[in-house]
């Protein structure tokens, strides 16, 4: 893993949240998108070199929807960048670490995706990422 790509956190107005996170962190978002595979649609904000991705869920049976049902509105996940998702998958799967899909998916920020399942993870969800190349 190289570094942290993201810190995702779950909202449930990601309007509201944009304008809390603009006054927050001092700069407005830069990009927001639909990842329909996930129902969620997220935001984004650059905090320096970092990354702060918040989700709003798309409809009310995605998984955001039921993260802040369960869990409230807060940090969803932690996403770290790789240069080989597939490597990284394998390597983690040798070392007991429970994948959520066995095939990297298209996630946002043009961006090939794969989560690890939290109660593999310590209870944190973890998200690799890596830059799709076009």
């Amino acid at each position: 893993m190289e570094k942290i790509e993201h810190i995702g956190i779950a909202v449930k107005n990601l309007e509201k949240s944009n304008e809390l996170f603009k006054a927050l962190l001092g700069n407005p978002h830069y990009k927001i998108e639909e990842v329909l595979s996930e129902s969620v649609k997220t935001s984004f904000f650059k905090v320096g070199p970092n990354k702060i991705e918040l989700l709003e869920a798309s409809s009310e049976d995605s998984p955001i929807a039921k993260h802040i049902e369960k869990r409230g509105e807060g940090i969803h996940h932690i996403a770290f960048a790789v240069n080989d998702i597939r490597a990284e998958m394998d390597r983690l799967e040798r070392e007991g670490f429970k994948l959520l899909n066995k095939e990297p998916k298209k996630g946002a920020d043009n961006k090939l995706v794969c989560f690890v399942h939290p109660k593999s993870a310590n209870g944190v969800l973890v998200e690799l990422c890596q830059e799709i190349e076009e």
